[in-house]
């Protein structure tokens, strides 16, 4: 965007050597050939018309094309302060500067954009690079222009030094929330800018080259701008790795001298779609270089076939399945390759009906079918849609509600939601480093996920999402990129508050936090009531998102001396170590689960108090019973382990955690061993003598049992019978003719505890009864 853009030495003929052959097989896409070669010719057009000057001519042509009745008056006014402000600076090539706003402009008015867009990407460097002001911008075009001019306006590097990159990347983006149109323009440019990039010095080259191929061409993706995206991934390709580039050059190069074999399929499919009555236009659509190698990588030798893809157009959405049934019975389909995108359409709009078949050739061809409205956002994207402020009813995203933030800044209705999500991280991240950092890594996931929320969970954290107003149902949907696990989900869903979550259940089963959520899984959060929970350090290798990954990490911050959410708190969920051996996806041990359920229900009942970060305040809860033990450390108060529920006269011993509490473990607990090895210094525990008789304990038990029908029945009844009151139960589904029931237990006196075990192995079926939290040999588990 500076004066120092430079035009190449032969770069473009260089990067795209196959445009010939590729412009003979007739690629289907918008119209783009003036953009590769608009340069001097743009400025020495002929007389001028409209009252144009000479420069707009063919500008103005093209978007005449794309809106007839467009005001050319606007665009005028904008040539002739971009032209005279910038009079008399050159590009290194030599050129008149002008060249490049105009350059940039023609890229924008070829894929349709608005005469806004065009206005504003005339004048996009006028504010960086000359005495003109935003202020006279906005007086002579108006706000609108003014916004979109002031988005694509770096930062100097004389006020901001080495973070101006990044904090200009973070206005942009800013801006791009308010205004898509502000990353159109930025795109376009830099699309220019890599085509004209061949005299600058090679590590220069390779920076921008580096910055594009992890910023813009994942930004251009997401706003789906295939025409730019692809040439710019042509651009950076022949940069970054020229061995590469050359290679697949010569492959296509060879591949354009022989007979295409899709243009005999191509044939094919029109007759057989004209003699169904379907009007649909069959296309070849080459592969851009790099889509070539990547094809090349996945598929190891390649035919002419794998070369292209064929491109049907049709009318109306209807017609695409009724193309997709012809296909399919006139040819033999691949049918591992069928998608449907246009019932499920991509994150970043992209509609189409993708399906491969064979010829009678033997050759395999890849097929795309649209309609020519889903043919001009694919290639266009977000700047088909033009403003996006004034969208008319029925277009790809409709008026929105809520275009008004409530400090009456206007924001972009058509603001897809994965910009959502990074313009709510951005605010959090404490510095340009790490914004920079986070946002490679953000761009660096190109899919997303539709998760549904099977409840808005129990607890603080819940209530927190509640008080914020996220109340979308018990079924609402939300998205996140592909990869993101159950903690991303919880930041996601409850920001702050998330720091309470201690397990989830993903599709009715429960599952560790580290869980990868899957396109279609429902989720439901577990919140826990105690205001000391909060994240752990390993909830850090779990995050994939920057939001989750900043949050976890200020609060980490902010409690130095905080210990890890104890294993019995579920972040892990884990099993009891043994024999059952590692548990499936989406299964993890229920016993803490279930004492925090039954906790949060208490909480529940005891109402609500003030919060912090998201978590209740200890007096809001519901004064829990007293815990028959005392710990060596004074005054520290004590509780009992969920993991191994021990109880007198068990031998105990105790680790102090957050907060200054210690937590009762068994001796035999796996978690002991865990915590030793990690170097925590265990804390001396006894029981108290003088224990209340009525004062009752709570133990889990783990019932070994075959498969059989009143088997929760048989067992559920001698447990009452033996006067326990069940707090919760988990029956896991049977494995080779054989189940567990994990039972979470109140008992009046811990002295009935070994009466009632006997009983329930008399139980028929029953093989073995065992404590929680408990190493057991394998045999004892499973034969």
């Amino acid at each position: 965007m500076s004066a120092e853009a430079t035009e190449p030495s032969g770069a473009p003929a260089e990067l795209h050597p196959a445009g010939a052959a590729v412009r003979k097989r007739g690629r289907p896409r918008l119209e783009l050939r003036g953009l590769r070669r608009f340069g001097r010719a743009a400025l020495l057009g002929p007389a001028p018309r409209d009252g144009l000057p000479d420069a707009l001519e063919h500008v103005a042509k093209v978007h005449r094309a794309h809106h007839p009745d467009a005001d050319l008056d606007v665009l005028s006014r904008a040539y002739v302060l971009a032209e005279s402000s910038h009079r008399g600076q050159m590009r290194k090539s030599g050129e008149p500067y002008i060249t490049h706003p105009l350059a940039v402009t023609l890229i924008l008015a070829e894929l349709g954009a608005e005469t806004t867009a065009l206005t504003a990407s005339l004048l996009h460097d006028t504010v960086e690079d000359t005495d003109v002001t935003l202020d006279q911008v906005g007086e002579e075009f108006g706000a609108e222009v003014r916004f979109l001019v002031d988005g694509v306006t770096k930062l100097e590097k004389v006020d901001y030094g080495a973070a101006a990159e990044p904090e200009t990347f973070r206005k942009m983006l800013l801006a791009t929330g308010n205004d898509v149109r502000v990353m159109s323009i930025k795109l376009a440019d830099r699309l220019h800018n890599m085509r004209t990039l061949g005299v600058m010095r090679p590590e220069k080259q390779a920076r921008i080259a580096k910055v594009t191929r992890d910023v813009l061409i994942p930004l251009a993706e997401r706003l789906g701008v295939q025409a730019l995206k692809t040439e710019l991934e042509d651009l950076v390709f022949a940069i970054l790795h020229p061995e590469e580039y050359a290679a697949t050059r010569t492959l296509v190069l060879r591949h354009a001298e022989r007979p295409d074999p899709l243009a005999a399929v191509a044939a094919r499919m029109s007759t057989v779609l004209h003699d169904a009555g379907i009007d649909a236009e069959v296309l070849v659509r080459p592969r851009h270089f790099v889509s070539v190698h990547r094809v090349r990588i996945r598929r190891g030798e390649l035919t002419g076939a794998d070369l292209g893809r064929l491109l049907v157009l049709v009318a109306e959405d209807a017609d695409c399945y009724a193309v997709l049934g012809e296909l399919h019975t006139c040819f033999t389909p691949v049918v591992s390759e069928f998608k449907d995108f246009i019932a499920a359409p991509k994150f970043n709009l992209y509609q189409s009906l993708h399906t491969a078949v064979m010829s009678e050739g033997g050759h395999i061809a890849e097929t795309l079918i649209r309609t020519h409205r889903m043919h001009r956002v694919a290639e266009a994207g977000v700047i088909a849609l033009g403003d996006p402020h004034v969208l008319a009813e029925g277009g790809p995203f409709g008026p929105q509600e809520g275009a008004e933030t409530p400090d009456g800044e206007r924001v972009d209705p058509t603001r897809p939601g994965w910009l959502s999500r990074l313009l709510e991280w951005q605010r959090v991240a404490p510095d340009p480093d790490t914004f920079w950092t986070s946002l490679r890594d953000d761009l660096a996931e190109d899919r997303e996920i539709s998760v549904f929320r099977a409840d808005v969970g129990f607890g603080a954290g819940a209530d927190a999402a509640r008080e914020a107003g996220d109340d979308s149902g018990d079924r609402g949907a939300f998205r996140l990129p592909a990869g993101a696990s159950c903690v991303d989900a919880a930041y996601a869903l409850h920001g702050a508050g998330a720091h309470c979550c201690i397990g989830a259940r993903v599709n009715g089963r429960l599952a560790t936090l580290s869980t990868i959520l899957r396109d279609g899984d429902s989720l439901h959060l577990l919140m826990a009531p105690d205001s000391a929970a909060g994240p752990s350090p390993q909830w850090l290798e779990y995050a994939r998102t920057p939001a989750a990954r900043l949050a976890i990490s200020r609060w980490l911050t902010a409690h130095p001396g905080a210990e890890p959410v104890e294993p019995e708190a579920a972040e892990e969920a884990e099993r009891p170590e043994g024999g059952a051996g590692s548990a499936p996806r989406h299964e993890s041990a229920t016993r803490h689960e279930s004492a925090t359920r039954h906790e949060a229900e208490t909480t529940a009942e005891g109402g609500a108090g003030d919060q912090e970060e998201g978590c209740p305040a200890p007096e809001a809860r519901r004064p829990r019973p007293p815990v028959p033990a005392v710990a060596d450390l004074p005054d520290a108060p004590v509780r009992l382990a969920g993991c191994c529920t021990p109880v007198p006269p068990d031998k105990v011993t105790g680790f102090a955690v957050r907060g200054g509490a210690v937590t009762v473990h068994r001796a035999l607990c796996p978690a002991v061993a865990r915590m030793a090895a990690a170097g925590r210094a265990p804390v001396g525990v006894q029981w108290q003598r003088s224990a209340a008789p009525d004062q009752g304990c709570r133990v889990t038990l783990l019932a070994e049992a075959f498969s059989r029908p009143r088997l929760l029945a048989d067992l559920t009844e001698v447990i009452a019978a033996q006067g326990a009151a069940v707090v919760s139960a988990d029956v896991e589904p049977p494995r080779e003719q054989r189940v567990r029931h994990t039972y979470t237990l109140h008992l009046p006196d811990a002295a009935e505890l070994p009466s009632l075990m006997r009983a329930m192995r008399q139980v028929p079926g029953v093989f073995d009864v065992l404590r929680a939290g408990r190493n057991q040999p394998a045999a004892t588990l499973r034969f």
